[in-house]
């Protein structure tokens, strides 16, 4: 997604407690203050050793444009959140139909600011402005099974889940896990809000 997309989204968003805006180099020490903690780090794809690493890690610019960060007022941020904007899969004669009309998610909380309903309340804001002002069709988000938080969380939000697969993730402890991928599409989102 690049930053014009962000731009599309009218950032920064708010909800009742939380605004969610782009992010910048200057954030990493804040993200790394959560993201470096094991509650949080053993999810995550990437999850580099120390502040140096990440700092280099959250500076890329194809990260940054897909980076929205959750900040509670006052406090600061509690989170972020990934919204990568894809192609569909498409037969090549309407490939270009296809082009941008869909959305990865994935987000991280700060372990502190767990359990209050920020991290729904923020994914629904986004999935929201998916919805309506970047008009995508369908919008998507995956974890390891064993991350129940975050599955459930995507049931909240009223994802249907696609897949349960054995197996099929090598997490860096070693350890062969099971996926869950979650997905929901433009009308079930509007069923939903009316």
């Amino acid at each position: 997604m690049s930053s014009s997309s962000f731009d599309r989204l009218d950032l920064p968003l708010r909800t009742d407690r939380l605004v969610i805006r782009a992010s910048t180099v200057d954030d990493a020490d804040a993200v790394w203050r959560y993201r470096r903690l094991d509650d949080v780090s053993r999810w995550l794809t990437t999850a580099p050793t120390d502040a140096e690493a990440f700092g280099a890690h959250f500076a890329d610019p194809e990260r940054l444009a897909v980076t929205l960060l959750v900040e509670l007022p006052g406090t600061g941020v509690i989170g972020d959140i990934m919204l990568r904007l894809e192609d569909a899969w498409a037969q090549a004669e309407v490939r270009a139909l296809a082009a941008g009309v869909q959305a990865e998610l994935g987000w991280a909380m700060d372990p502190a600011h767990q359990g209050k309903g920020y991290a729904t309340e923020a994914v629904r804001a986004v999935m929201a402005a998916c919805f309506t002002t970047l008009g995508l069709r369908r919008v998507h988000a995956g974890c390891f099974a064993a991350n129940e938080p975050s599955w459930r969380m995507m049931e909240r939000l009223g994802m249907r889940r696609e897949e349960h697969s054995r197996g099929t993730a090598l997490h860096r402890s070693g350890e062969w896990m099971d996926g869950m991928n979650y997905g929901i599409l433009a009308e079930e989102w509007r069923s939903l809000t009316v």
